[in-house]
């Protein structure tokens, strides 16, 4: 029986499925000191509905900045960023977006900063109080509905800043380093937890990551950006069916190729020095 009895079937999402995110020749640029700096080159890529996809990369190959283009908090680039054909040209419910901090209010109960997230919505606010338990319940944290952030550890608050963007049903869910402030172990955990959630809801997600054995783990391709300025450098397809087992030999064998990759060349300093290396366990 599957771990996760809820889950809906693993299969490909049809193509009246929402959440296409595509994109088309997508330059960036900073300007530092007087002079434009390329931040990402030529990025081209589709993202299916109900997909999860991960971007691994060194620090500097402007996998943030691509999340940040995304879900609408800069716009000023060329290019084509596009969701379900719509051009994306500033932030909407549409799309969420969880970072490294949980970022949840302080001075307000697990509930109520999920709530939060639908005064913007056209939500009655009878519905707002079933529609916040379900997603409670979701991410595990029935019972704790009146806790306050601080109450919470750090794999709970994380989980609940996954509830409070998901409460939306969002199209597209955009996860920035999400679980890189937490402890090894916990990490683990909220992993499982996000593959459930994931398989539960088959909401498209794009995640950034430093660890590329995570990224293999959740993800059903890998992007790899090599950076000065960011490219993609190459695509992985992880066939493998979800959930998926840590200890399996082709997990294993892509995150060598990958941590291969990345730390040869010209860029292998700066992979070394940011990338997270998991000794690979062995396989029996």
């Amino acid at each position: 029986m599957s771990p996760y009895p809820h889950a809906r079937e693993d299969r490909p999402p049809t193509a009246a499925s929402r959440g296409a995110l595509t994109i088309s020749d997508l330059d960036k640029s900073f300007q530092i000191g007087g002079q434009a700096r390329r931040i990402l080159d030529n990025i081209n890529l589709d993202v299916r509905p109900g997909e999860f996809v991960s971007i691994v990369g060194a620090s500097g190959c402007g996998k943030s900045t691509l999340l940040r283009l995304i879900v609408g908090l800069d716009t000023d680039y060329s290019g084509e960023l596009r969701l379900d054909g719509e051009r994306i040209a500033t932030t909407s419910l549409d799309r969420g977006i969880v970072f490294q901090d949980h970022r949840l209010f302080p001075w307000m109960t697990l509930e109520q900063n999920i709530e939060l997230a639908l005064l913007n919505t056209d939500t009655p606010k009878a519905r707002r109080a079933r529609i916040v338990a379900d997603h409670i319940a979701l991410v595990n944290l029935t019972g704790f509905e009146k806790a306050y952030p601080h109450q919470l550890s750090g794999g709970m608050a994380q989980r609940a800043a996954i509830a409070r963007a998901l409460v939306t049903e969002p199209r597209l869910l955009l996860l920035d380093e999400p679980l890189g402030a937490l402890d090894a172990l916990t990490r683990v955990h909220v992993q499982n937890e996000l593959q459930r959630i994931w398989m539960t809801q088959r909401s498209t997600m794009v995640m950034v990551t430093h660890d590329v054995e995570e990224a293999l783990y959740l993800g059903d391709r890998v992007i790899v950006m090599s950076p000065n300025p960011g490219r993609i450098r190459h695509i992985v397809e992880v066939d493998l069916p979800h959930p998926r087992d840590r200890r399996s030999p082709l997990l294993h064998r892509l995150k060598d190729e990958i941590l291969a990759e990345l730390t040869s060349g010209a860029d292998a300093e700066e992979a070394r020095d940011n990338l997270v290396h998991l000794p690979s366990r062995e396989v029996r």
